[in-house]
């Protein structure tokens, strides 16, 4: 997974007649929505999920309410149930059966993350069942994908649905609960119920757009910086999605170009910003030049070259491991919701993308500006009421760090935070973008 965004809002706003402009001359496919109405190809933005929410295509049971800042841009930040099953095995469900079923058979324990929660072993599979329950009506979809904050820590996460064969694909339609499949690689982490560990987007038809939508969209509306100019077209590396490539320049120093897990026994506590990133993170320096020869098996977290701005009414999503590229894998997969990268007066655009890369079975070396992993862009149906930004607390927007939200480092400078009632870690003063600057029409 790439890490991207990690929370919402802007400072600033967005002209949605502008925002629009940038888009609709991709926008030619329609097609037979929920409601039986014909609609354009869209992920749903932060307006459609609450309404979603409000149709109940979306709930808690028990009567419980999704707290509204689970809410973000275009996804949903998804929540932990009160237990976990310990599992021997990873596995899929098949056509006849539930997961509960497949269960029986492959756990021999069961944790309770009520209260103070527990501690999730390393390498260890455990599957989740999520508090969220899914109605979808006919033509509307979903997809999953760890939040930025848990793959920068290496934790590998994926939903289980009910008679489906695929991980974090849920077919238009379904209902039925919502499991997750956790396993941390690096570190033994605990968590507790109500914390977030992944996101769902909703989504209708195909939104994502061609190579050609990519290059004309970029003309329009960088997608792209570097030293925050805009890259020019001809420099753009596009093929089913825009490449982006590793910052590993070298200076005239010895230079730290990011971070490599350490083995440790000692859990990393997601429910707080207090960890020290000493204890679990050792500094990466270049090895000569501008390269970089990755140990095998060993968590990296790096960082894109280029600077990344992601408008307001569209997505993005990191694509999962292209086999072609040799042994690396450079991401599980990410959401970049829109806003993110964007600063509203053209001033300050971009933002890099934290890439957590791991060599397989052998040493392999890496170098500056290598292709290493690449983007997809889809249309969202309208700008969002909010966007990706530091009024509402997003914890990457204009990151110059890898390290995630959990760490000391990383919020050095950055307003007191607290645990919010939902399980996730807020900011204390953060405040919604005047709501009239960011709403289409």
């Amino acid at each position: 997974m790439i890490a991207g965004p990690g929370g919402i809002g802007d400072d600033g706003g967005v002209s949605a007649e502008n925002a629009r402009s940038t888009a609709e001359p991709h926008r030619t496919e329609h097609h037979e929505a929920g409601d039986g109405v014909k609609s354009q190809p869209r992920i749903f933005g932060a307006q459609d999920l609450r309404e979603a929410i409000g149709r109940k295509w979306i709930s808690v049971p028990e009567h419980l309410s999704i707290p509204p800042g689970a809410i973000q841009p275009a996804s949903l930040d998804l929540s932990l149930g009160k237990k976990a099953w310990r599992l021997k095995c990873s596995f899929l469900p098949d056509a006849e059966s539930t997961v509960e079923e497949k269960v029986e058979s492959l756990a021999f324990d069961q944790v309770d993350l009520r209260d103070e929660g527990a501690v999730l072993e390393r390498d260890r599979p455990y599957l989740i069942p999520l508090r969220e329950e899914l109605r979808l009506p006919p033509g509307v979809r979903a997809k999953a994908n760890p939040k930025s904050s848990t793959g920068r820590l290496d934790v590998f996460t994926r939903v289980i649905t009910d008679r489906n064969n695929r991980f974090d694909e849920i077919h238009d339609g379904y209902r039925g609960k919502l499991y997750l499949e956790v396993v941390s690689r690096s570190f033994a982490v605990k968590v507790r119920e109500l914390l977030s560990l992944n996101q769902l987007r909703l989504i209708e038809g195909d939104p994502r757009i061609g190579d050609e939508g990519i290059r004309a969209l970029h003309r329009e509306f960088p997608l792209l910086f570097m030293d925050k100019h805009a890259l020019p077209e001809s420099d753009l590396s596009v093929s089913d999605g825009l490449f982006l490539s590793l910052d590993l320049h070298a200076g005239p120093a010895p230079r730290m170009v990011g971070y490599k897990a350490k083995r440790t026994s000692d859990p990393i506590d997601l429910t707080s910003r207090g960890n020290e990133a000493a204890d679990y993170w050792d500094p990466v320096y270049l090895d000569r030049g501008s390269r970089l020869i990755l140990e095998p098996e060993v968590f990296y977290l790096l960082l894109s070259a280029e600077r990344i701005c992601v408008p307001p009414d569209y997505a993005a999503e990191m694509l999962a491991y292209d086999p072609t590229a040799g042994e690396l894998r450079t991401h599980y997969a990410g959401f970049f919701d829109p806003g993110f990268g964007y600063d509203p007066e053209r001033k300050d655009n971009g933002s890099k993308a934290a890439l957590e890369v791991r060599a397989r079975d052998v040493p392999f070396m890496v170098e500056h500006r290598q292709p290493i992993c690449k983007l997809a862009f889809e249309q969202l149906g309208q700008v969002p009421d909010v966007l990706y930004g530091t009024s509402l607390g997003s914890n990457y927007q204009g990151q110059e760090t890898m390290l995630s939200k959990h760490f000391k480092e990383q919020t050095a400078g950055v307003a007191q935070m607290e645990l919010r009632e939902d399980g996730e870690i807020g900011e204390d003063e953060a405040q919604p973008p005047p709501r009239s600057r960011a709403t289409p029409g």
